[in-house]
């Protein structure tokens, strides 16, 4: 046998401004399912991530919310690390590019640079916000299209025309950030000289390290000749230093991809049988790979390995690029429900459901990859529940009640199972080539084998004649060796359903070299269910709570809009009602039982509402007046309690209370009389 094949894997660092939605996901599960692959089949595979936590955006929305950008960070880490564990992404290290290690790393890399003579620097000229005191990026600049007139586009391309061009082509560019007219002003750059690897990087790109599409993408830049790149940014600027030039920053991309080699450096720090060397050392015989999407290719495929390149460190073996996410065939769509975050996804349905459907649906190519969420569910319906999971679900029972659960020691099915032997090798190429559709494919065409078999064999009716309970039992326990096999097969994209298996197969966990093996004389535990079908009305559930919500975003609430003396000469009248429609209103007493904020919402503040006979949950927008929600505790306020309740992205709001005042601060729940008792009526 060979020996473990010694590997480090990485993925795209997610930034750090904002929450994990399912386009990321694409990618962060397409790697872990082939780290998980690799660790199946007994190779050493590390996989490390971290969040990308450097520049102006993270530093400007900080300074909106009111908190440092060391706080934003944090923040954001804790949601992504959720959003990951809990979608079964298991990295060996997830770190953050504003780490020690990556200061250090970033710093030694660019004074490498520096001394080898790969880092230039000139005077260049740039928009300056007078107002907010620092120099604008393309992107925090807008103004009127050069060339086809629009108004309000950004400071590089027009979003009408397609017109690409610099900022100072805009015509009455304004900043983005503080709307003043900004100013052109002069300020030294650093600059790492992209040219001086431009036929290292001829070679190195079409030396196997890339998929044909992109090496030739790239040959496009090689062709044109590359040019110097801009790495560094001036004060203010959240990042790190550049060694001996104060007040000039790395450019966020600069030390981004450094961030992998100082996530491992981090986990080489705890783990004493790590060396740092042995994988990112000149010299170094262990792979390295990078799972990244097809946005940032030149960043990866150019930049980051002329940089390795001049300061002595070894280049990736490969980088796996993949295309974008489409949902129901579009972009991803806010109005439509369609960009759907990682946890409203969690909210409603199994991550192993979404594991598959990227599986069954990726190749190893860089084509865009479609979310239909019809085909979704009818997919994992038909091929986990109904193909893989009904086979144990057949058989379990007669197992069970026939023999007490052992497994007797008889293959009913020798040609079939040597049919599952022959196509390990197969699944096992496909999975290793990235070609994860391919790999699903061979193994449900295994799983309507075994069905068809079963059927075939029919045990359910052989057991109900006399003296056939010995062919039923080799029947069944020859289905649930096959089933064994195809978890086997299925683990690296379904880890909670082979654990799952395991328990009920009552074995230790299921290597990849184990598909050689059969269960004989085997006692089995107790059969649970091992997946439900997936209900499209969960699906529908889903896409409701990721729709914008017009209403809900004025006041961010199911409950109660505050309106109040100060607005009211403002908004025209609601339209008029009857007098029998307003009778028709329950106004009821309501004793606020708890208050408290709702995670992940701006303006909610989630109630429970005693109102007599039963309790309820309102969500109200009401944060921005009661900041310590607990002081609402045990008071008195006036709810509509025949309100249709209202399914809302964070639960379901079962009334309104009553509100009024100006907005912001002054918001006040309307209270009763003293004396009102909790479920009384207002007349």
């Amino acid at each position: 046998m060979s020996e473990p094949r010694k590997i480090l894997v990485t993925s795209a660092l997610p930034y750090a401004n904002g929450s994990i939605h399912l386009g990321h996901m694409l990618e962060y599960i397409q790697t872990d399912m082939w780290v998980r692959f690799q660790k199946h089949r007994g190779n050493q595979c590390i996989y490390v991530c971290a969040d990308d936590a450097h520049g102006s955006a993270i530093m400007l929305r900080a300074e909106k919310e009111g908190i440092t950008p060391e706080q934003l960070i944090a923040n954001v880490q804790a949601e992504h690390s959720a959003d990951f564990a809990d979608f079964l992404v298991d990295f060996d290290n997830f770190h953050s590019t504003h780490a020690e290690e990556n200061r250090e790393l970033s710093s030694q890399i660019y004074l490498k640079l520096r001394d080898a003579g790969h880092i230039a620097q000139r005077s260049i000229t740039q928009y300056f916000d007078p107002e907010k005191k620092m120099f604008l990026a393309d992107r925090f600049i807008k103004g009127t299209c050069p060339k086809c007139g629009t108004e309000d586009q950004y400071g590089d391309n027009c979003e009408k025309c397609g017109a690409t061009y610099a900022p100072t082509d805009l015509k009455d560019p304004k900043s983005a950030i503080s709307g003043a007219t900004p100013v052109l002003k002069d300020s030294q750059h650093f600059f790492f000289k992209l040219p001086d690897f431009q036929e290292m990087l001829q070679a190195w790109t079409r030396s196997g390290t890339l998929q044909d599409a992109v090496a030739n993408k790239l040959s496009e830049w090689l062709d044109a000749g590359l040019q110097q790149w801009d790495i560094s940014r001036d004060a203010p600027y959240f990042g790190f230093e550049i060694p001996g030039e104060p007040g000039k920053y790395f450019y966020v991309w600069l030390d981004a991809p450094i961030g992998y080699m100082a996530s491992f450096k981090n986990l080489c720090d705890r783990t004493p049988e790590l060396d740092f060397d042995a994988f990112w050392g000149k010299d170094s015989t262990a792979e390295l790979y990078h799972f990244i999407g097809k946005d940032i290719v030149n960043f990866h495929a150019l930049f980051w390995p002329a940089m390795l390149e001049g300061a002595g460190f070894r280049k990736p073996t490969a980088i796996n690029v993949h295309g974008y996410l489409t949902v129901n065939g579009q972009k991803m769509s806010k109005s439509r429900g369609t960009f759907i975050k990682a946890r409203t996804y969690l909210d409603h349905l199994s991550p192993e459901y979404l594991r598959y459907y990227y599986a069954a649906k990726l190749g190893r190519g860089v084509d865009d990859l479609d979310l239909n969420l019809e085909d979704f569910v009818q997919k994992v319906n038909s091929d986990l529940v109904g193909k893989v999971v009904n086979i144990a679900s057949r058989c379990a029972g007669f197992i069970h009640k026939g023999n007490a659960g052992l497994l007797v020691d008889n293959n009913a099915a020798p040609e079939l199972t040597e049919a599952f032997l022959a196509a390990a090798p197969g699944i096992a190429d496909a999975y290793e080539a990235r070609d994860f559709a391919r790999a699903m494919r061979e193994t449900m065409a295994l799983a309507d084998r075994a069905n068809a078999w079963i059927a075939d064999k029919a045990p359910w009716s052989l057991n109900k004649q006399e003296g056939k309970q010995d062919e039923v039992q080799a029947i069944c326990a020859t289905g649930i060796n096959l089933f064994r096999q195809l978890v086997i097969f299925l683990k690296p994209v379904l880890p909670l359903l082979a654990a799952d298996a395991e328990a009920f197969l009552n074995v230790a966990p299921l290597t990849w070299n184990d598909h050689t093996t059969l269960l004989a004389n085997h006692q089995l535990n107790e059969f649970k269910p091992l997946m439900t079908r997936i209900d499209p009305v969960k699906v529908q559930a889903m896409t409701d709570a990721s729709k914008e919500d017009l209403t809900a975003s004025q006041t961010d609430t199911g409950a109660a809009a505050p309106a109040g003396n100060g607005e009211l000469a403002k908004d025209p009248l609601s339209p008029e009602i009857d007098f029998d429609a307003f009778a028709a209103i329950d106004l009821r007493v309501a004793l606020i039982v708890k208050a408290e904020h709702v995670e992940g919402a701006d303006k909610l503040l989630r109630l429970t509402l005693d109102i007599g006979d039963e309790q309820r949950n309102v969500f109200s927008g009401i944060k921005s007046a009661y900041p310590d929600p607990s002081k609402l505790d045990g008071r008195l306020t006036m709810m509509i309690a025949n309100l249709k309740p209202r399914k809302m992205k964070f639960g379901i709001s079962e009334g309104m209370v009553m509100a009024a005042g100006p907005g912001g601060e002054e918001i006040y729940l309307l209270s009763p009389d003293s004396g009102a008792k909790p479920g009384q009526r207002i007349k």
